[in-house]
């Protein structure tokens, strides 16, 4: 007999679980940036160095995530929660207003960032409601500053 914890009760171990923030950017065939806020990022291997991803099966942006060759995880600082908000709940336009460069491998960065790793997509693996895209890390980055951090459904700050 298989047991399985309700959603309620696996989102609220999953919150006891603290996380940074970072936002996955690609960009679409016709070179507009596109962006999302992920918690679920993990490096998985150093040699090679791969990271992984978790996108949603129902975010609009996984399409461009799909056909690309190439994308970014940018790790956001304390200050930039607003980033984080906008690119989690804004439908379209994410990056207006947005200070952003192109890197190495023609994925967006985000200035301010307190690291930024530009990816070559390896493979994408469905996981329940998920994609897992595994990413081999191409060009790494990293600046100073604090993290912004997520823990029981709030943003949190190192004191």
């Amino acid at each position: 007999m298989s047991v399985r914890a309700d959603s309620a009760a696996f989102r609220r171990a999953c919150s006891r679980f603290t996380t940074g923030v970072a936002i996955a950017t690609v960009r679409s065939e016709d070179g507009t940036p596109h962006g999302l806020t992920v918690n679920s990022f993990a490096s998985v291997s150093i040699e090679p160095p791969l990271i992984l991803i978790c996108i949603d099966l129902r975010c609009n942006f996984l399409q461009y995530f799909r056909r690309s060759s190439h994308f970014a995880v940018n790790v956001l600082s304390e200050a930039q929660r607003h980033l984080s908000d906008a690119f989690a709940v804004k439908p379209k336009d994410r990056f207006d207003g947005v200070e952003w460069y192109e890197g190495e491998t023609g994925s967006p960065l985000l200035h301010g960032a307190i690291a930024a790793l530009e990816c070559e997509v390896q493979k994408f693996i469905s996981a329940g409601d998920h994609e897992i895209l595994l990413g081999e890390v191409v060009s790494a980055r990293v600046e100073d500053g604090q993290p912004l951090l997520y823990f029981r459904s709030d943003y949190r700050e190192i004191e």
